[in-house]
């Protein structure tokens, strides 16, 4: 889209120090629309957007952060022409409801663990530039269903310390192979296990507001 980007992390945002935080906020938007046309991408923004109404006791600082990044979203005294505002989360059901209002986050995407294609191009990846013998890795894609692309990359980097040790025991160097492969997917969990069993309870139960009406096909097909 021919704009600049800004990648926001936690560490970016977060003191310890009272006050630096919202500070840390208006710096980080300022910059923003100095350079515009501008994408603000925030990593973790259930982190700085906290549900208020859960910060209580030593976290109540944190209503402050939230409170400077809802002032910023709506520009009050600013302009935000020109700066496109995206944000991530694994804990959707964390963030605060009024920075999901118009105006806001006012659109939300969901992203799936990867799909046969997906997982085929992100296991080849991984494998490139590596010593491979001639694999089968529609094979590996139909037991790595559910597998994020982490786990994926964890399956690559398992397969290939099998063939290394392999290698150094025999003092032969070989390459990965598809056996390599198939002991890597079977000794790994999909990490997102634990992910879909705490939004399945909120999709079947904390779904008034149609936020996870996208997740609800993927969760009975599984």
């Amino acid at each position: 889209i021919k704009a600049n980007f800004l990648s926001i992390g936690i560490s970016d945002v977060l003191d310890m120090w009272i006050g630096s935080s919202e500070r840390n906020l208006r710096a980080i938007f300022d910059t923003a629309r100095r350079n515009r046309p501008c994408v603000l991408f925030f990593d973790e923004i259930d982190a700085i957007g906290q549900r208020r109404t859960a910060l209580r006791g030593g976290s109540g600082a944190m209503r402050g952060v939230v409170n400077q990044l809802l002032s910023e979203l709506d520009g009050v005294g600013t302009d935000n022409e020109g700066v496109f505002v995206l944000a991530a989360t694994n804990h959707p059901w964390d963030v605060d409801p009024a920075l999901l209002r118009p105006g806001r986050f006012d659109r939300t995407l969901l992203v799936l663990p990867p799909d046969a294609p997906a997982r085929e191009a992100i296991l080849r990846l991984h494998l490139r530039g590596k010593p491979t013998e001639a694999l089968d890795l529609r094979r590996i894609v139909r037991a790595s269903d559910g597998f994020s692309g982490a786990d994926l990359a964890l399956v690559c980097d398992h397969a290939t310390e099998r063939a290394m040790e392999a290698s150094l025991q025999s003092g032969v160097a070989r390459p990965v192979t598809q056996a390599d492969l198939v002991d890597a997917v079977r000794d790994i969990r999909p990490s997102v296990a634990p992910w879909l069993a705490t939004a399945r309870n909120f999709a079947l139960y904390s779904n008034d507001s149609g936020t996870y009406d996208e997740l609800l096909p993927y969760l009975r097909r599984r």
